[in-house]
C-alpha cells in the first residue's frame, strides 16, 4: 500500500486533478471546480475517499473493491444519488460484477431504506449502460455477461455458531404487530426474511450469501443512525464467519456518500454488539 498520507509537494490546481484522475480513472465535473477553488482540501479528501473505497495503492487488506463498491452503490441509491451511483455501476461493470449481484446488494440495503432504493439501483444501471453517460468508461461489449469471482462470494454462506431461528418473526415487535394485522407481518418480514437470508428464505441460486448481506444492512442501518439495530445484525454477522475487519470495511465504505457520524455510529455498534458476545 502506497503511503499516501503525507501532504503532496505540489498541491497547485492542475497537478492536483491530474492526481485525482490518474488515481481514480475519472472525475466528477463539479469537483474539478471544487479543485480549483480548494486543492488542498481536495488532496486530503482524495486521499482519505481513495483509501475508503479501495482505490489503487490503497487500502490492500479486508473487504474486496467489488464489496465495498456493492456497499457504496445502494448507499448513494439511497439518498438518492442517482447520477454518482451510476459511475460506481461502471465500476462494478469493469471488475466483473454483472447487475445480478448488484441487485442482490440493493435488495439487502433496501430491506432499511425502502423499495425506492432498488427503483434507482435500476435507473443507475440503465444510466450506466446509456452512452450518453460520461463519468467512467462502460467496460467493452457492455456489461459483464459473466461474473468474475471476488472473495466475498463464498464467505458468509454457512452458519458457524448460534441457534434457533433467525426469522424477523421472532422480534418481540413484530410478534406484537401479529396482533395488530397479521397479513401485514407475513408480507412485510417475508420480504425482509428473503433479502437477509433468513432461515434460508433467500434465493436458492443467490450469489450473495447471508453474511455479505449481513454486512450491506449494517452499513444501511449504522447510516440511519439505528445504533441498536446495528448491532443485533453485527451479531448475526459474526454468526456467519464475518470478522470485526469485515464489518468495519462494511461502515468505512458508505463514508464518502453519508459523512464520518456513519463511522462514529458504527463503532458504538460495534462496540454494542460485542458487549452482547
Amino acid at each position: 500500500m502506497t503511503d499516501d498520507t503525507k501532504p503532496a509537494e505540489d498541491t497547485s490546481p492542475d497537478v492536483v486533478l491530474a492526481r485525482a484522475v490518474a488515481a481514480r480513472g475519472d472525475i466528477y465535473l463539479e469537483w474539478a471546480y471544487a479543485i480549483r477553488a480548494v486543492p488542498d482540501l481536495f488532496e486530503l479528501l482524495q486521499q482519505t475517499g481513495g483509501y475508503f473505497h479501495k482505490y489503487k495503492g490503497n487500502a490492500a487488506e479486508g473487504l474486496s473493491g467489488q464489496m465495498r463498491e456493492l456497499i457504496a452503490t445502494p448507499a448513494f441509491c439511497a439518498k438518492p444519488n442517482v447520477r454518482y451511483a451510476a459511475n460506481h455501476v461502471r465500476k462494478l461493470y469493469r471488475m466483473g460484477v454483472t447487475d445480478r449481484v448488484i441487485f442482490e446488494a440493493a435488495s439487502a440495503w433496501s430491506v432499511v431504506t425502502g423499495f425506492a432504493t432498488v427503483a434507482n439501483t435500476a435507473y443507475a444501471v440503465m444510466m450506466a449502460n446509456d452512452p450518453e453517460y460520461k463519468l467512467g468508461k462502460l467496460p467493452e461489449g457492455g456489461p459483464p455477461k459473466e461474473l468474475t469471482p471476488f472473495p466475498e462470494l463464498t464467505m458468509g454462506r454457512q452458519r458457524i455458531r448460534g441457534s434457533g431461528s433467525e426469522t424477523l418473526l421472532n422480534a418481540p415487535e413484530w410478534q406484537f404487530a401479529t396482533e395488530l394485522e397479521a397479513e401485514f407481518v407475513r408480507r412485510a418480514t417475508g420480504w425482509v426474511d428473503y433479502a437477509l437470508n433468513a432461515d434460508g428464505a433467500g434465493a436458492p441460486d443467490a450469489l450473495l450469501g447471508t453474511g455479505p448481506r449481513e454486512l450491506i444492512c449494517i452499513a444501511a442501518l449504522c447510516v440511519r443512525g439505528e445504533v441498536e439495530l446495528a448491532a443485533e445484525h453485527i451479531v448475526r454477522a459474526y454468526d456467519y464467519g464475518m470478522s470485526r475487519g469485515h464489518v468495519l470495511d462494511a461502515i468505512i465504505s458508505v463514508i464518502p456518500p453519508t459523512g464520518i457520524i456513519t463511522a462514529h455510529l458504527g463503532l458504538r455498534a460495534i462496540k454494542l454488539a460485542e458487549k452482547r458476545e
